[in-house]
């Protein structure tokens, strides 16, 4: 019988940390100042771009292991 390859995306605890990472790094930003050594909406967006790549590469490295195999 045919398995799916790994839990949904929605239904793992990854998903949840990549949103409240985002949500912080937004909420950060907001937040600040922005002064010359301040945090500013271009270091949240590319702190943003990375948390994406990271997390994208740890869906792709979760893909690529173990089969769930379907009852």
């Amino acid at each position: 019988m045919r398995g799916t390859e790994t839990k949904s995306s929605y239904k793992t605890t990854e998903l949840i940390a990549y949103v409240a990472a985002v949500a912080g790094v937004l909420i950060a930003a907001l937040l600040t100042d922005g002064g010359a050594d301040g945090f500013n909406t271009v270091d949240a967006w590319r702190f943003v771009t990375y948390l994406t790549i990271g997390y994208m590469i740890s869906r792709g490295l979760a893909k690529a292991g173990s089969r769930n195999p379907r009852d």
